[in-house]
């Protein structure tokens, strides 16, 4: 009951795994996800291991040795030596001790999706038969409550979706069409001014509600666009760049505009993002940089990126590298050109522009 009372699919999996350490009294518990492919493990809940240990370990299991006995063979597996089974390969670096092992298959609707792992019952025995029956019991139940879980995420992920398209209706008819009254009547003044002073003061800002109602649009498009957690290019490009922040040694500016995620497909979003990182790493290890800024854009000509620092220019960037020749050869296998120049006011400009296939 407490297992399928859980919505969440993480929660879930955590406490599956602690229901089953309770259950029959093991030390320590895990329970491994399957990958897509069903030959591996994607994810490893465990139980009887704190922080500390876990990142002593460090690598997560795949799925190999011992463990990948269940993905093989996905029934029951019950041993009260688990080293001395033929598949067993050994415990990592900082890998605590164990010996007694129990494991059970989780199959949901009909397909595999993971294992429960039990080592070391706590009284120093081995596991029993009634032990198998009870885990084999609780992987039954916990199919059930991963099931609900899932539907419940789905649910979500469908209302999520009906929000987002209200917000965006909301900006639209409302919030822009305000903007653009506000935009006319300010121009309207600027034809009644006389003062040079209010003049620029008041097209200044009529500029900045036309670069405010470009910002909103590319919501509105993100919105109407939704994506699956992780495939977001936005992210993709702001996870780049804070890696690159560690050889930097600052973060650099990132601006979006236009419908990036919808945009832009995910052949592309490798191309991009490939050329980002190799921007960054080119700008930390040769231009003795301060400050960096990338801006993407897409529009009806397609994709732009331009990369800036205000290093000491192009003269310090081999040319002859392959990390530029790379850069190149992905915008003309896109269709697009790519270029580095000097920067007005100092540093180096990287400017790389493709087309979309929709635009």
């Amino acid at each position: 009951m407490a297992v399928g009372a859980e919505l969440d699919l993480p929660a879930a999996l955590q406490r599956i795994v602690d229901a089953a350490v309770d259950l029959v009294d093991a030390g320590y518990g895990a329970l491994g996800v399957l990958d897509e492919s069903g030959n591996s493990l994607a994810e490893f809940v465990t139980a009887g291991l704190d922080d500390e240990h876990r990142r002593a370990i460090g690598e997560l299991p795949k799925g190999r040795g011992l463990l990948g006995e269940l993905i093989i063979h996905p029934e029951p597996l019950r041993l009260p030596e688990l080293t001395e089974h033929a598949s067993s390969a050994g415990f990592p670096p900082n890998h605590p001790p164990m010996h007694s092992f129990l494991g059970v298959p989780i199959v949901v609707r009909g397909k595999p999706f993971g294992n429960l792992y039990l080592c070391d019952k706590a009284d120093g025995d081995v596991f029993t038969d009634i032990d198998e029956e009870l885990v084999v019991a609780l992987a039954s139940a916990a199919a059930v409550a991963i099931d609900n879980a899932r539907l419940h995420g789905r649910v979500a992920d469908l209302a999520l979706f009906e929000d987002r398209e209200r917000i965006a209706r909301d900006l639209h008819d409302t919030v822009i069409q305000r903007l653009f009254a506000v935009g006319l009547g300010l121009q309207a003044s600027v034809r009644l001014s006389d003062d040079p002073a209010l003049t620029a003061r008041l097209e200044s800002a009529v500029d900045d509600l036309d670069r405010t109602v470009r910002d909103i649009r590319s919501v509105i498009f993100e919105l109407h666009a939704p994506r699956l957690p992780g495939n977001s290019v936005r992210q993709g490009v702001l996870d780049v760049c804070s890696e690159a922040s560690r050889t930097l040694g600052f973060d650099p500016t990132v601006h979006f505009d236009g419908p990036i995620d919808s945009a832009v497909t995910e052949e592309t979003a490798e191309h991009l993002l490939a050329v980002i990182r190799e921007a960054l790493s080119n700008v930390a290890r040769h231009a003795r940089a301060s400050r960096a800024e990338l801006r993407v854009r897409t529009d009806d000509e397609g994709l732009t990126l331009t990369v800036e620092d205000d290093g000491i220019g192009p003269a310090g960037l081999d040319s002859g590298g392959r990390g530029v020749d790379n850069m190149s050869t992905r915008a003309r296998r896109l269709g697009g050109t790519s270029s580095i120049t000097p920067r007005d006011g100092g540093g180096t400009l990287l400017r790389w522009e493709i087309p979309l296939p929709h635009c």
